[in-house]
């Protein structure tokens, strides 16, 4: 597919925007990829070149937090190992099956979400908790890596906000802790994924990689302000990326 001007001025601002959002709060995707398509990318090129550009911006994420010291990679790494096998998978099955599928099953999670979001039992203001890591924390990890890192290789959109959901309310964990460990297990699945469509030939390296260089500086700014912020930035975000996810939903966009 030939590359124009207006591709690149057409994605690389909101690829900036996404990789803040995402940073924060997970959810970049939901930008980052109608992005590509709105640039008049076919919809495997589209899914392909965001994991690039996705990969790249939520790796510097992913540094940041570990010079940190918000990983435990006790907890991370059995996480990232599920994330790589429920990636793989998802990204295996992603030009067979029906999106509609995943569609049906996101309209049912979307206010189980919100509510969770909401309740200040589940997504806790606090953040001077210690990590405390357990079977529990490990269980809940993998299972949330494996299931939702299947649907970032089938999809995409939303993964990291369903990882920081799934870490907080399940888990215990605090929300900085919670977006730390997400973006280790994204940027798992946005590799694995990435591998998988760079073998079937649906990447656009040239508009990727000028796309990644504006994500990595959205990132690098977001993931300051979420060090510093907590659960006071991050809850806000989180529900910005639920109502937007759902207008996608339902706009079928």
């Amino acid at each position: 597919m030939a590359l124009t001007p207006k591709m690149f001025l057409i994605v690389c601002p909101l690829l900036f925007l996404a990789g803040f959002v995402d940073s924060i709060a997970g959810g970049g995707g939901l930008i980052s990829l109608p992005a590509y398509l709105f640039a008049g990318l076919p919809v495997h090129l589209a899914i392909g070149t965001n994991k690039l550009s996705s990969a790249c911006g939520t790796s510097l994420t992913t540094a940041r937090f570990i010079r940190g010291g918000l990983i435990r990679w006790k907890l991370a790494l059995p996480g990232i190992a599920a994330a790589m096998i429920g990636s793989g998978l998802g990204s295996r099955l992603s030009l067979l099956a029906d999106e509609r599928i995943i569609r049906g099953v996101l309209f049912a999670v979307l206010p189980a979400a919100a509510f969770i979001v909401l309740n200040p039992r589940f997504f806790p203001e606090r953040e001077a908790r210690k990590l405390t890591v357990d079977r529990r924390t490990v269980t809940v990890c993998v299972l949330a890596a494996l299931i939702i890192g299947f649907y970032d290789g089938f999809y995409g959109p939303g993964t990291g906000t369903f990882l920081i959901i799934a870490f907080t309310a399940f888990a215990g964990l605090s929300v900085s802790a919670a977006n730390a460990h997400a973006k280790a297990i994204n940027l798992t699945t946005n590799i694995t994924s990435l591998l998988v469509f760079l073998r079937g030939g649906t990447v656009l390296i040239p508009l990727g990689l000028a796309a990644a260089a504006c994500n990595m500086l959205g990132n690098y700014i977001g993931s300051g302000l979420a060090m510093r912020g907590g659960a006071k930035i991050t809850r806000p975000i989180i529900l910005a990326v639920l109502a937007l996810l759902l207008l996608k939903l339902l706009t079928g966009q």
